[in-house]
């Protein structure tokens, strides 16, 4: 079955031309061209991925973004005219994947797209796999927090903390490497995979999250320690 690919483009000439390329790579594709229409769109069509511009009518891609994070872990690959990098940064931090900056090559666009793919699948893979494996050690704790692996939850005090799916991959990997020293080049790979398209910024913000929710004193944490020079160490 062909993967579903939802393009948010309200520039035509691009519209057709990210129509025409992605068809004739065997996917799936539907076109709308404002973010109301893409938020009513992503809901009924379930895509596998979405390209999704930021200057949009009706609603910027930002917001769609942000509305479809609470709803979907559906991959969100940002198209933007903008090389700001606050721009870039704002994209990643309200659950975008990944970003591509116009005018692009369709080859760097398909490269990024058979990423966001391939990492999907992985991780679709490592979830089952996991679930066999922690059968019969599905929780874990750490003081007031506890990790429930069947229930993919983290909860503090007793209370489900609303972590992003790639937060929730991040605690998990970090957990079980308690006391370990880890690089952000090694977590990288780990939990996004080793064809992921960014930086090490991702990491330094997927941390800051997660202490933002653990954390008693998240400007001086303690529970995810930064080593210097080193990366990061989780104390539990």
């Amino acid at each position: 079955m062909p993967s579903k690919i939802l393009i948010v483009e309200d520039e035509p000439a691009l519209q057709e031309t990210l129509e025409y390329n992605l068809t004739h790579q065997g996917y799936e594709v539907k076109v709308v061209g404002d973010g109301i229409q893409a938020v009513e769109t992503a809901r009924s069509f379930l895509a596998d991925l979405i390209l999704l511009d930021v200057m949009l009518p009706g609603m910027d891609g930002f917001e769609v973004c942000r509305i479809l994070r609470q709803e979907t872990n559906v991959p969100i690959l940002m198209l933007t005219a903008r090389e700001a990098e606050i721009d870039r940064v704002i994209g990643l931090e309200i659950g975008a994947d990944d970003y591509i900056t116009k005018p692009f090559s369709m080859r760097e666009l398909q490269a990024r797209l058979k990423a966001l793919l391939r990492r999907v699948r992985l991780d679709q893979q490592d979830a089952a796999q996991e679930k066999v494996a922690t059968s019969g050690n599905e929780i874990m704790q750490f003081g007031d927090l506890m990790l429930d692996l069947s229930r993919h939850e983290l909860s503090r005090a007793g209370r489900p903390l609303p972590l992003k799916p790639k937060e929730f991959d991040l605690f998990v990997y970090l957990a079980r490497h308690k006391g370990k020293v880890l690089s952000r080049e090694l977590i990288m790979e780990s939990v996004w995979g080793w064809d992921y398209i960014g930086g090490s910024r991702t990491v330094d913000v997927h941390i800051r999250w997660l202490r933002e929710k653990i954390e008693p004193d998240p400007a001086n944490p303690a529970r995810i320690v930064t080593v210097r020079g080193a990366g990061y160490r989780f104390e539990g």
